[in-house]
């Protein structure tokens, strides 16, 4: 299955049309805030290094979000295998998509997906202690917290000295 939609988005196997897209969300310094600070990343400027997904549309396990109604971007949604039946979620919605229940509504048909069709067992996802808008889709999605890990962030990452709080599902 290329595609899966819910009440109000389409979410459709990444593709390299979607790069611009993706890497518009990633000069927003507000989308950027708890991956690196805040810095807006720009491809030749990307570090190699990082320990964030940027998607460039060609990766198997992206989802890139749209509106049902217009088609307008929403973000993406990933689910990357992470060892045998074990797969981690991540995802990055634009702002102006923020607060309308769209991530935890992009996650659900996700997480859904993944034990349904591409047999996981676990899933696993993790951000910021900080980060409360991200923990909350995590939780509404069925997410248990089952560890806050304090990390040597290299960069001033707002939150960063409470480190990150990694979930399960």
């Amino acid at each position: 299955m290329s595609f899966l939609e819910t009440e109000n988005l389409t979410l459709a196997l990444c593709t390299p049309e979607d790069r611009n897209d993706f890497m518009d969300l990633e000069r927003d310094p507000e989308v950027m805030l708890y991956l690196n600070g805040g810095i807006a990343v720009d491809q030749e400027d990307a570090d190699p290094n990082s320990t964030f997904l940027m998607p460039r549309g060609t990766e198997n396990y992206v989802w890139t979000a749209r509106r049902k109604t217009n088609a307008e971007f929403v973000g993406w949604f990933c689910l990357w295998p992470d060892e045998d039946k074990t797969a981690e979620l991540g995802y990055r919605l634009h702002k102006n998509a923020w607060g309308q229940g769209l991530a935890t509504e992009g996650a659900l048909a996700l997480v859904d997906w993944g034990f349904a069709t591409a047999g996981y067992d676990l899933v696993k996802a993790c951000t910021m202690t900080s980060n409360q808008g991200s923990r909350r889709v995590l939780e509404k999605t069925g997410f248990k917290l089952v560890r806050t890990a304090m990390v040597d962030w290299a960069g001033a990452i707002p939150g960063g000295e409470l480190g990150e709080v990694q979930y399960e599902l």
